[in-house]
């Protein structure tokens, strides 16, 4: 079976020792898929179903050998097979093109991944019977008339918010229980700077003797991805015990900040200078953006499900590896 954990136990005989395979492992008995686990939400994800309980099997492509299964989402072939072997009870869906300055820059490429790749993923859980939990983006919305409910009419202002409303449809028309979970800017425990939209400012912030301008026009809610991953799992383990949990939901912060404002947020945290310049003029450059796509998340909050960390907590965990001045670190952690 794909992603059985296999263990070794060592066995002493007179004058010698060996290494052998023990017949009986002790796997949970929920069984969870998580495509895109070498990702920032991926890893938040895979990590979370399989601290509580879960036989969590991740799939990746690139970067996936060797604690993931690799898996082309765009080999159909592929997805049935690791999907039929498997025989997961949740399949989250993680793996997307999120940058949107690339999916207009690749169109094509970004469809087949966002929704058609989305959609066939949708009907192989349908025909094993697994939840699947498709994530999708605040961009959806135009950004005019927040906060945003699930049954709000969607108006997405660039390719890759129609990506991802496409992708929904696409797996709502394939599998009738499954769940959408439009999230929106996302942070965590980054393997680089450049993997999140909010990490990425934190080398502008550690040398502010290069000012920089920061956009103080558009309205973010930054959430950390350990939180969306823990709705995931309280999402998918309510559904085991509910199956009228599915549809669309929303989940996000609750702290409404500039990219200006979070490099400052930043600044502060680490008690370093912030000589930035706030830009409020609407942005010209790359694709369009909403000006607040705030998402309620009341629905998900009245079924008890939902965790925040606050930035400050949150942004200090993520990028406290990457910080470059060591006195700072002496002086306040000892």
């Amino acid at each position: 079976m794909v992603g059985r954990p296999k263990e070794l136990s060592i066995h002493f005989l007179p004058g010698s020792c060996r290494l052998v395979e023990s017949e009986e492992v002790n796997i949970p008995n929920r069984r969870v898929l998580v495509t895109g686990a070498t990702g920032l939400l991926g890893r938040a994800v895979f990590k979370e179903f399989q601290q509580n309980n879960w036989h969590a099997v991740g799939c990746g492509f690139r970067r996936a050998r060797p604690k993931f299964e690799q898996v082309n989402l765009l080999d159909s072939n592929a997805v049935h097979h690791i999907v039929h072997d498997f025989q997961p009870h949740v399949i989250v869906h993680c793996a997307a093109e999120r940058r949107p300055d690339v999916v207009e820059n690749q169109p094509d490429a970004a469809s087949q991944l966002n929704v058609d790749a989305s959609g066939n993923l949708a009907k192989e859980a349908a025909a094993v019977g697994a939840f699947l939990i498709y994530i999708s983006s605040d961009y959806v919305f135009d950004g005019t008339n927040p906060p945003y409910r699930e049954e709000d009419i969607p108006s997405p202002l660039n390719l890759y918010g129609k990506t991802k409303l496409e992708g929904e449809k696409a797996v709502l028309e394939n599998n009738l229980g499954a769940a959408v979970l439009r999230i929106p800017i996302l942070y965590g425990e980054v393997e680089k700077l450049e993997e999140s939209a909010v990490t990425v400012m934190f080398d502008k912030v550690q040398f502010s003797n290069k000012s920089a301008n920061m956009d103080h026009w558009q309205q973010r809610f930054p959430t950390h991805v350990k939180d969306v991953a823990t709705v995931c799992r309280q999402l998918a383990e309510k559904r085991m015990l509910d199956p009228s949990i599915k549809g669309t939901f929303h989940w996000s912060g609750n702290e409404q900040m500039t990219k200006y404002e979070m490099a400052c947020a930043i600044a502060d945290a680490f008690n370093l200078p912030s000589s930035h310049r706030p830009i409020t003029d609407s942005p010209v450059l790359g694709a369009q953006r909403p000006r607040n796509a705030q998402l309620d998340c009341s629905k998900l909050e009245t079924l008890g499900i939902g965790q925040r960390t606050p930035f400050r907590i949150g942004i200090k965990e993520s990028l406290w590896p990457f910080l470059i001045d060591k006195r700072w670190r002496q002086t306040v952690f000892h």
